[in-house]
């Protein structure tokens, strides 16, 4: 255990971290020519924050649940060892067995292993990101086992043969014709004269769930909390097919980040009221599951708990950055990005899209293979006013730009800043050498390049006619502007 939370900052990447060719800006620049995406977009992302501003402001504690659950989560991370051994303790002794996986390949060997143990060729899943994060559902079908997605969403990324754009909804990026198509093309048995209405496409789907989750033995889960104390796990969703698939199948393997453990059953008070009104916009969640290890006669009759690692040691050991690790992967920060709004999840080119994706997967993979993610974002501050744990999101942003490398241009540019600021003659000098550029500094003019990068998309504020030195000094003689 030990060894495992004390894994070097070169954590290995997990596989399921999609990083293609392209940096942010340019995936970025391809999406922006989607207007179909865009549209998209704005409509799901609009709709869930009306819903969630709306319930949210039926709580007058809001601000006082949002602060309990950062601290909650603050004493997680403080405390992480010895609630994960707590954890492995009490899921044991409950007849489950625990499993530690240091990265994504050990994590897929082990659930292969595992499937491959009940004689299976087939799983169904509940939504999870950890499973995407890792690549499972690749790494099975490598192995001649089929994950069956039973989550609406995910079912229509995974007969699309797509990725997820967004944490919550994970088919944001398409609407109901697109979904329409990809049933005729890819659902065996499907009616073909099926329509486009919204319960006639779920309905097609449920149909052609309802036979796997009756006759699949093995269920592969997340896990949205894990509670020390009692050896809990927690699965919380809106459809129902996570209770199926939590409750029919003989074996059940659950897949969790380190990070979702908390320390006393008290805690899921805070989150059961934090987590459906700020993702979903609803007062409480459909279906909240919650076992403990294994019941003889009623649930799964094996059940194994899979805690990954998987270069979250290496984010906890930072001080600053580990704030990302507080995350309820709630996706609220999504619905208010402007960035995120118009880009779509793709772009990020990661399986954590969005602000709280520029954030971690940088930290989980490696800054300098995430170099633009940190960048992915106006700092506006919106994401930090909308998440329910008060992540500051934008203060990570700004200490992983310091983190990634830096061209040398750049490099020198700023030390010749600092070493001219820390000088005050020098930088008076510099001052009044700046009124001669006023002549390029006239607002909505640009610089010529090199510069011409960072004006393209700003415009150049226009530099006033005296500093501050110049307005003091002429204070002190009574004269000059005031």
């Amino acid at each position: 255990m030990t060894t495992f939370l004390g894994m070097p900052a070169t954590a290995p990447r997990g596989v399921g971290h999609l990083r293609g060719d392209q940096t942010f800006p340019q995936a970025a620049h391809d999406a922006l020519g989607n207007s179909q995406l865009r549209r998209n977009l704005r409509h799901a992302t609009t709709t869930i924050r009306g819903k969630s501003g709306k319930v949210i402001a039926e709580l007058p504690d809001w601000q006082s649940l949002r602060d309990a659950g950062s601290a909650i989560k603050a004493d997680v991370m403080a405390r992480l060892p010895f609630l994960l051994e707590q954890l492995e303790e009490k899921v044991t002794a409950a007849g489950g067995v625990v499993h530690w996986a240091a990265d994504a390949n050990e994590a897929n060997a082990i659930v292969t292993r595992l499937v491959q143990e009940t004689g299976s060729s087939r799983v169904i899943k509940v939504k999870s990101m950890a499973t995407q994060e890792i690549g499972l559902n690749e790494a099975l079908e490598e192995a001649g086992i089929t994950p069956v997605e039973t989550d609406l969403a995910e079912l229509i990324v995974q007969l699309g043969d797509d990725k997820p754009s967004h944490i919550l909804v994970p088919a944001i990026h398409r609407n109901r014709s697109e979904i329409r198509e990809i049933f005729l093309r890819a659902m065996p048995g499907v009616d073909p004269a099926l329509t486009d209405d919204p319960p006639v496409l779920a309905a097609a789907a449920r149909r052609y769930l309802r036979e796997t989750f009756l006759s699949t033995k093995v269920a592969v889960s997340g896990a949205n909390f894990a509670i020390a104390e009692t050896g809990t796990l927690a699965v919380v969703e809106s459809e129902g097919n996570g209770r199926m698939c939590l409750t029919l199948p003989d074996t059940l393997i659950t897949v969790m980040g380190i990070e979702k453990v908390l320390p006393a059953w008290q805690d899921l008070e805070v989150f059961l009221q934090l987590l459906p009104r700020a993702s979903t916009g609803e007062r409480m969640n459909p279906y909240t599951t919650m076992w403990t290890g294994v019941t003889p006669g009623d649930g799964p009759q094996n059940f194994h708990l899979i805690l990954l690692d998987n270069g979250r040691s290496a984010v906890l050991a930072d001080t600053v950055g580990r704030e990302a690790l507080h995350c309820i992967r709630c996706s609220a920060c999504l619905n208010v990005c402007p960035v995120y709004e118009r880009t779509g999840g793709h772009a990020y080119g990661s399986v954590y899209p969005g602000p709280i994706g520029a954030v971690l997967s940088p930290q989980l993979t490696g800054v300098a293979d995430n170099a633009s993610l940190p960048y992915a974002s106006s700092l506006c501050g919106a994401c930090f006013d909308a998440c329910p744990v008060k992540i500051d999101i934008p203060s990570l942003l700004v200490h992983l730009r310091n983190q990634v490398p830096h061209p040398a241009g750049e490099r020198a540019a700023m030390a010749a800043a600092a070493y001219t600021m820390a000088r005050p003659r020098l930088y008076a000098n510099a001052q009044r050498a700046a009124k001669l550029a006023r002549i390029v500094g006239r607002r909505g003019r640009g610089l010529p390049p090199p510069l011409s990068g960072w004006t393209a998309g700003r415009d150049l504020p226009e530099i006033p006619k005296q500093t501050f030195r110049d307005w003091w000094a002429a204070r002190d003689s009574g004269v000059g502007e005031r």
